[in-house]
C-alpha cells in the first residue's frame, strides 16, 4: 500500500510510530531487539538504562506494534514485530551512514 492510499486513521497511526521511534532511547531499544529477542534486564544493562524506564518504553513500542513480546518462564522477551520494522530501521540506518555530515552542511549554505 502506498502512503497516499492511507486513511486518516492510518496516517495518524503511522505518525505515532515514527514519533515513538524518534526518541533515542526507544530507538536503541528497538535496535537491540532486531536480531534476537531480548529481555528487559539485558536491554537495561546494555544501554545503562533503568529497568522501569526500559519497561515503560517497551510497553509503548508494543502498543504501537513496533515490538512484540513472548513470555518464556518468568521473563518476557521482546523482538521486532515483523520484517517491516526490521527493514525500516535497517534502511534508515544505512541511509544515515551513506551520507556524511558534510553533505548536510553544504545544503544549508
Amino acid at each position: 500500500m502506498q502512503a497516499t492510499q492511507l486513511t486518516d486513521d492510518q496516517l495518524v497511526e503511522l505518525a505515532e510510530m515514527f514519533r515513538l521511534m524518534g526518541d533515542p532511547s526507544r530507538l536503541k531499544i528497538i535496535s537491540a531487539c532486531l536480531n534476537a529477542p531480548m529481555c528487559v534486564s539485558d536491554i537495561a544493562a546494555k544501554y545503562g538504562l533503568s529497568q522501569p524506564l526500559v519497561s515503560h518504553h517497551l510497553r509503548l513500542l508494543r502498543a504501537a506494534r513496533v515490538l512484540r513480546s513472548e513470555r518464556r518462564g518468568k521473563q518476557i522477551f521482546y523482538e521486532a514485530a515483523d520484517e517491516h520494522v526490521k527493514r525500516v530501521i535497517s534502511d534508515m540506518a544505512a541511509h544515515v551512514c551513506e551520507h556524511p555530515n558534510a553533505d548536510l552542511e553544504a545544503s544549508t549554505d
